[in-house]
């Protein structure tokens, strides 16, 4: 399926792969939380639906790219897919369902409030929701398709003011992540110096789009390169839940109406 931007990391580009597998442990961190119905916000290329599907009494999945929720549905028979724009979550019914997940998607939501409301509103009593987002105190450069990144103080303060109960915790990585992550920072960091006007937070993201997909596919290609043993082995299981979001790569929040 041909989505792909460095933003909707491949899983079969090799250069792709510790961010590929980034985003895929979420998933397997809900599993022990899947029950009943499930929604799905965000779904993408179906990263988790085989993960997950099979745990699940339904699985619904939304997404806004037409083509790709087209293509996942010739693909995944038993699954309902609806092309959607959020929020509001239209057309779902109050207490619904008994799991909403949503993975590296509020960053992008410019109304993120209301899109909290309305998943809390689509939950069943005693329900549960599961986000993952960038934890902004370890971005390595302005993403010009994030509308805004999150502490992880601040997200707990917006998540409190919605949820009966809320835990923010992390997703973080072992050394052979870390190894990666420093190698990526470093690499960002001899591309950003030539910005000595700020540009990269001064000008609007819409013009940021093109370079800033170029350049991060260009480093990673570089940093596949200068170490692609590193880049292939990292998988799934070498990034680690924390309970300090705050030094973790991704925030991984499990709430409960």
């Amino acid at each position: 399926m041909s989505i792909y931007t460095t933003e909707i990391a491949s899983d079969t580009l090799v250069s792709d792969n510790p961010i590929h597998q980034r985003l895929l442990k979420p998933y397997y961190l809900a599993k022990t939380h899947v029950k009943g119905k499930l929604l799905e916000i965000g779904c993408g290329e179906g990263r988790g639906i085989e993960l997950l599907s099979p745990l699940s009494e339904e699985y619904v999945a939304l997404d806004k790219i037409t083509h790709v929720i087209e293509q996942l549905g010739k693909q995944f028979k038993n699954i309902t897919f609806r092309q959607a724009v959020v929020p509001p979550l239209q057309g779902i019914a109050d207490n619904t369902f008994d799991i909403v997940i949503s993975f590296q998607v509020i960053e992008h939501i410019q109304q993120d409030q209301l899109f909290l409301q309305e998943i809390q509103r689509v939950l069943k009593p005693g329900g549960k929701a599961i986000f993952t987002t960038p934890n902004s105190k370890m971005t390595l450069t302005r993403n010009p398709w994030h509308i805004r990144e999150y502490t992880a103080k601040g997200l707990e303060d917006i998540l409190n003011s919605i949820f009966r109960e809320v835990e923010v915790m992390g997703i973080t990585g072992n050394e052979k992540v870390m190894d990666y992550y420093q190698a990526n920072k470093k690499s960002v960091e001899k591309i950003t110096r030539f910005d000595i006007l700020n540009l990269q937070h001064r000008l609007p993201s819409w013009l940021l789009r093109i370079p800033y997909d170029l350049l991060n596919r260009l480093n990673r290609n570089k940093l596949k390169n200068s170490n692609s043993q590193l880049v292939e082995e990292i998988s799934y299981k070498d990034y680690l839940l924390s309970d300090d979001g705050d030094t973790s790569l991704d925030l991984f929040c499990v709430v409960r109406k």
